[in-house]
């Protein structure tokens, strides 16, 4: 089987291949001497990625499913420079495909066994699909519906007569007789329990219908949880039969199994990503890293946590705890010495305007020029002992997830690489996919005033979007509820009963053709507050280019959504601090 390849199957002949200019580290501590380890991503390897994108496209088959990607330049025993490329898990069903890293060693060890167990999750899986499916939920549903209706309007009619009933009490007891007074009130006294009666029939005949199916539903939940409970424990089983068998080695020649590298259990595909597939290949065939990048390609089925096309760090749970091992042995590689280290020629503009930028009232505190710096991928803008203002790219999270599969955020890696980061506590946030400022405080005290501010609309956030269609009007105010939708989280929707108060000030800053570039100042801060905004039709009936969850059907690389300024007072310097981030669309 052919894996090593030539650069030309990637980029052209002109490429600058001695540009080693770095945007982000692959790196672990070194399991023996506690030495940090890197293996760089560079402008070479990412262009090297884009070579392997662009193939992709040109291919049908790989548009079927989403998944990370990932090279290796790799330098052979006699100086030449060849290309490895891996898939994470399983490419269209296969473990092994032509012209790409075979799994790692173990495997067919446990190939029966994973025939067998996959053969019966699938079964599980259909299974619950079917479960899922019940036709007796939505019968259930519409009949609750309709006996909530009547309820209602009985309610109402109920609620009328006794106000009636009360008015004609007030009225007989100065006007009747005491004897025909006794008679009326009887009367009345005899409606009210009618209309009691009546409900509680109503009630009782809702129970007959509904039980039988709310029975029906609760076996098929309680079925559902059954095979969830058997699906993950196969999924455990399997997992540590693989992992016990699955042996990793490294650049010093040492092996060792996933369950030795990883004794407290690892979550399910460990070993399978692309990383440890590329770094095992070059550590048993003597092949040395020179560079590394990781990509998604496809659709994102996960609350839409991946970008196609996008640039990935070592995922948290499967590849960080793996790399200190993998590069233990490989050799410091020389990086030329730059200033900054920058992933493209936006980020350069950036800090030219940051430098020449005279945006700032004098009496604000600047953010000058060298407080710039980049540090795993997050360009720093602002930094002092109180707080610290990043760039946040777009794709990652702001701060970790509640699930282990969603760690990787802009808190937990600044709380790796900075000295102080354990201290660290995010301000505010931004959704996943926006990208722009986002402020984080060093001590309790100064996130404590931040946040007051916040909460008190002291802070001026100044948005920039590309909306995916024409926007009739140059300004205006939008001002919508907005609820949280419990059957579609993490969508919010306009609710008039239950939403809570959103307030937005927007201006068109220019029409490009099909697309409006709007400047949006929210007045409060709500979930997705913009991106309903833009695509409920009560706002401006345009989504924003790249909203997928809120309807944007035009093909885009990212939700073209910045946070372009913040402007609020710095709780220990008493002036006034005003950031900027120039927008990278």
């Amino acid at each position: 089987m052919v894996v090593l390849h030539p650069l030309s199957d990637f980029i052209d002949s002109d490429f600058a291949v001695s540009d080693l200019s770095c945007s982000y580290y692959y790196e672990g501590r070194c399991l023996q001497n506690g030495n940090r380890l890197k293996l760089p991503r560079t402008l070479m390897s990412e262009a090297i990625a884009h070579g392997l994108m662009q193939h992709i496209i040109n291919n049908d088959c790989y548009s079927r499913e989403g998944k990370m990607y990932g090279i290796l330049l790799v330098e052979l025993p006699n100086g030449e420079q060849r290309v490895l490329k891996a898939f994470s898990g399983l490419l269209n069903g296969c473990s092994v495909v032509e012209g790409w890293m075979p799994p790692i060693s173990g495997r067919d060890e446990v190939a029966l066994e994973e025939a067998r167990t996959l053969a019966q999750l699938d079964a599980i899986k259909q299974e619950l699909l079917t479960l899922k499916q019940l036709s007796e939920r939505q019968e259930y549903q519409t009949l609750f519906d309709e006996f909530e209706q009547q309820l209602q309007v009985m309610s109402d009619r109920h609620r009328h007569c006794k106000h009636q009933r009360q008015e004609k009490r007030q009225q007989i007891c100065n006007t009747l007789t005491p004897e025909a007074l006794t008679i009326a009130l009887e009367q009345l006294d005899e409606e009210s329990r009618q209309q009691g009666i009546e409900r509680r029939q109503l009630k009782r005949q809702q129970n007959v219908v509904l039980q039988p199916l709310q029975e029906l539903i609760a076996a098929t939940d309680a079925r559902i949880s059954e095979l969830k409970q058997l699906r993950k424990a196969l999924s455990r089983q399997l997992q540590a039969q693989m992992h016990a068998s699955y042996s990793l080695t490294n650049f010093s020649g040492r092996s060792r199994s996933l369950q030795e590298l990883m004794p407290g259990g690892s979550p399910t595909g460990t070993g399978d990503c692309c990383a440890p597939k590329l770094l095992h290949y070059a550590a048993t065939h003597n092949l040395k890293p020179l560079a590394m990048a990781e990509f998604w390609w496809g659709a994102s089925l996960v609350n839409q946590d991946k970008i196609q096309g996008e640039f990935y760090g070592a995922c948290a749970e499967r590849c960080q705890p793996l790399m200190g091992f993998l590069l233990s042995g490989l050799r410091p590689i020389s990086i030329p010495n730059r200033d900054f280290y920058t992933t493209t020629p936006l980020l350069l503009n950036t800090l030219t305007h940051l430098r020449s930028s005279n945006v700032f009232d004098s009496n604000e505190k600047r953010c000058n020029f060298p407080a710039f710096s980049i540090k795993g991928e997050i360009p720093i803008l602002y930094e002092d002992e109180w707080l610290i203002a990043v760039n946040k790219p777009a794709g990652l999270l702001s701060v970790p997830g509640r699930y282990r599969d969603r760690q990787d955020s802009v808190l937990s890696r600044l709380r790796h690489l900075l000295a102080d980061g354990m201290a660290l506590v995010s301000v505010h946030r931004l959704d996943q996919e926006t990208s722009g400022i986002l402020l984080l405080a060093r001590d309790r005290q100064t996130h404590r005033q931040l946040s007051q501010q916040f909460q008190q609309r002291q802070v001026h956030k100044v948005y920039e979007a590309i909306l995916s269609g024409a926007v009739t009007v140059e300004q205006g105010v939008i001002e919508l509820p907005l609820w949280g939708d419990p059957e579609n989280r993490p969508e919010q929707k306009v609710d008039w009963q239950q939403g809570k108060p959103s307030l937005t000030h927007f201006q068109v800053m220019v029409r490009e053709g099909d697309y409006t570039r709007v400047e949006f100042t929210p007045l409060t801060g709500r979930t997705h507050q913009l991106r309903v905004h833009a695509a409920d039709v009560r706002g401006l009936g345009v989504t924003i280019l790249g909203d997928r969850l809120y309807g944007c059907c035009a093909v885009s690389s990212r939700l073209h959504l910045h946070a372009r300024e913040l402007r609020f007072e710095h709780p220990q310097l008493e002036k006034t601090l005003h950031l900027q981030a120039i927008t990278p669309f």
